[in-house]
């Protein structure tokens, strides 16, 4: 009788059971295998994705791409302004506020934008919880000295919305408090912006307030959309390129640029780099999940919005670096900067 295969038989037992007498079976029974199957090691293509993920550092990549984009603006409008909306964190090479700053990334930006710093966090029109609003405020005070913070709080009413403006005033930041969170709308109050100014804005250092209006289809048409605009006294103009499906030529942006009261301001456009939208320009009919490799999830609090690898090449030349690239478009419409949202994409593949 083959002895071998009298062995075989209770060493695969064991090895599913995990028990204790498998030690103590002799160190050759390990030579001999209960099946190809049971045995078998991930596979190689498997494993060489986690450790690829395991190896991807996805702050420093989001680094890396804002960097780039604002690399390629810059080169061909020094002025042009890049303002990363959250993802507050990046700030420091460490994600701590009291973490050494990263320089680069911060060189190569004009401001940052925060949402829901005290009102909007768990809900809209109800105060941030105090310990979610110092969290992010030891970030901005952090860079606040050297960059301007723009602070969008969503919430209505005389009361909130003036606390909003104070106490965003009092930390030193500029902001928006918008009665609606689909920035849809020019509010009613206050009836003139919370600082109002007639001094020329020609940098976004200089402005005191701004208007958060990109999502524009509620207005029947680009001039009824430019003729709003044009009877307000905001120093910057948070926008976007389109109106149902439309580009504003830069001809239109340029009738933007002069304040109600006279004095100059700028004209920024919202441009999403962490996800991909189903309604842009560059979306094809064929694209999905899966296909273009870099679309990898999609959003289901945003109808429309895909989860993308932002460190992707297709997808970063899809953002800028040629003629095609969406922050070409930008410039090319005489936009005086971008204003980036989805900028804490990385917090979807840190915790996937």
């Amino acid at each position: 009788m083959d002895v071998s295969f009298i062995l075989i038989i209770p060493y695969c037992m064991l090895m599913k059971t995990r028990n204790n007498v498998l030690f103590a079976l002799p160190v050759v029974l390990s030579m001999l295998s209960c099946s190809k199957t049971e045995n078998a090691n991930p596979s190689t293509e498997q494993e060489q994705e986690k450790q690829a993920a395991a190896a991807t550092d996805y702050r420093q990549e989001m680094r890396n791409f804002v960097i780039g984009i604002s690399q390629y603006a810059k080169a061909q409008n020094p002025a042009f302004a890049i303002i990363p909306q959250n993802g507050i964190e990046l700030i420091t090479t460490n994600g701590e506020s009291d973490g050494t700053l990263a320089q680069a990334y911060v060189n190569a930006i004009d401001g940052v934008g925060q949402e829901d710093l005290f009102f909007g966090y768990d809900d809209d029109n109800v105060p941030t919880p105090s310990e979610d609003n110092l969290y992010i405020r030891e970030f901005l005070n952090r860079i606040k000295t050297t960059k301007k913070v723009m602070v969008t709080d969503y919430c209505s009413g005389k009361t909130n919305m003036d606390k909003s403006y104070s106490s965003n005033n009092t930390n030193g930041y500029i902001s928006f408090a918008a009665d609606q969170r689909e920035l849809f709308n020019i509010p009613a109050y206050p009836a003139q912006p919370y600082g109002v100014n007639s001094n020329n804005i020609t940098s976004l250092s200089q402005a005191k307030n701004f208007l958060y209006l990109i999502n524009p289809e509620k207005f029947s048409s680009k001039k009824q959309f430019i003729d709003s605009v044009k009877t307000k006294n905001y120093d910057v103009i948070l926008m976007d390129l389109f109106l149902n499906g439309t580009a504003f030529t830069a001809a239109e942006i340029d009738q933007l640029k002069t304040k109600a009261n006279g004095g100059k301001r700028l004209v920024i456009c919202y441009m999403s780099i962490g996800e991909a939208e189903d309604y842009r320009y560059y979306w094809q009919s064929t694209w999905k999940v899966g296909n273009p490799p870099f679309i990898v999830a999609v959003n289901p609090d945003w109808p429309g919005n895909y989860k993308v690898q932002y460190w992707n090449t297709d997808w970063k030349k899809v953002i800028f670096g040629n003629d095609s690239s969406y922050t070409k478009k930008l410039i090319n419409s005489h936009f005086d900067g971008a204003y980036l949202d989805i900028i804490d994409g990385f917090e979807y593949f840190e915790g996937n």
